[in-house]
């Protein structure tokens, strides 16, 4: 990642941050774009963009072309912002959809047209995904979130074929991922068998860096210890 301007979305998140440290400490330049506004101060070599509506195509353009401004070009895009919904298809509501739609699908494809045109002048035009172990088998109250990254999946496929011998794009689908919030809200499970941030991380720069040159259109599952 020497050299690399990287752009991240959600990196307020707990896998954001570690990707945003991994990617800084391998010697990227890191440009970090989230909804809230972080506390950490912008230096040299990261850009914090806060109070961005990524569901949005215009606030999306505004915050690549606020990279551009700041360091002239980006070669990587890592798509991480998003949420998560538990809701059963009876009991639920159509807004869950629309909202899981808007925050998996919709950041990830605005952000993706926008930095487009500038990731095609790279000579190493990386973007990543993050996709879902879930949307490949949802399960009961996994509906609404998998419909949104099973288009997530789809968007990666397409924009590979479109982009291919000028931009990579691949896709990681985690299984569980070891944060506070999954332990909180899942307190008797085998947490031991969850992915860490820090092993997803791995892979996500891996797939951004040189070395995954060959490989686009892919969509890779990382479960950990299963």
């Amino acid at each position: 990642m020497q050299k690399k301007v990287v752009v991240i979305t959600g990196a307020a998140g707990a896998l954001g941050r570690v990707v945003a440290d991994r990617a800084l400490n391998d010697g990227a330049t890191v440009a970090v774009i989230d909804h809230g506004h972080n506390d950490i101060s912008s230096t040299p070599q990261r850009l914090q963009v806060g109070g961005v509506d990524l569901s949005d195509a215009a606030q999306a353009s505004k915050a690549i072309e606020d990279v551009i401004a700041q360091f002239g070009r980006i070669d990587v895009l890592i798509n991480i912002a998003g949420a998560f919904k538990f809701e059963t298809i009876a009991d639920g509501d159509t807004k869950s959809w629309e909202t899981m739609h808007r925050l998996n699908l919709l950041t990830a494809l605005n952000t993706s047209r926008a930095a487009i045109p500038h990731l095609i002048k790279s000579s190493a035009g990386r973007i990543v995904n993050i996709g879902a172990i879930g949307a490949l088998e949802a399960g009961s109250g996994m509906g609404p979130y998998a419909a949104s990254k099973a288009g997530v999946h789809k968007l990666t496929e397409a924009l590979a074929a479109e982009l291919k011998g000028k931009v990579t794009v691949n896709a990681v689908l985690p299984s569980t991922i070891d944060t506070s919030a999954n332990r909180r809200d899942m307190p008797n499970a085998d947490f031991a068998k969850w992915v860490s941030p820090d092993e997803l991380a791995s892979v996500i720069l891996f797939l951004a860096s040189d070395a995954a040159s060959a490989v686009t259109g892919a969509l890779v599952p990382v479960r950990g210890r299963v």
